[in-house]
């Protein structure tokens, strides 16, 4: 059985504590006989409502394999942790390989811009080279 997570960790913490907390939250899982399947950091993003004076947060996906023990073992992890403003977790009827919606728009953004850089220095260099040829 498959089971989403997706956890939103206060805003003041760093990117790499919130990476620590999330290894924890692995090693729980896998010390209860489970195991990650996928593993997103979705960086920070706006909140639909404001939690705990909260307007941002940390969003983090887990996709997680295993008994319901394991599942039980991450849940009680995340409702002990002060830094973790929100949860839900859901299950899967089956897994996909490919990356979160979220992710593949993030990548296609970073995809596109990576282009128009790579086009504005092409013009760029064919400017320059037309002022030296003229």
């Amino acid at each position: 059985m498959y089971y989403e997570t997706i956890f939103i960790v206060n805003p003041d913490i760093s990117q790499e504590n919130t990476e620590k907390l999330t290894d924890d939250f692995v090693a729980k899982v896998e010390k209860a006989s489970g195991r990650i399947v996928k593993r997103e950091y979705w960086g920070i993003r706006p909140l639909a409502y404001s939690i705990a004076k909260r307007k941002r947060g940390h969003y983090v996906l887990l996709v997680t394999d295993g008994e319901p023990a394991a599942l039980q073992a991450l849940e009680r992890a995340i409702s002990l942790e002060e830094r973790v403003i929100r949860s839900l977790t859901t299950r899967l009827d089956e897994l996909s390989d490919a990356p979160s919606p979220l992710l593949r728009r993030k990548s296609a953004k970073a995809e596109e811009a990576a282009a128009d850089t790579s086009a504005d220095t092409a013009n760029k260099a064919e400017e320059a080279g037309g002022e030296a040829a003229a």
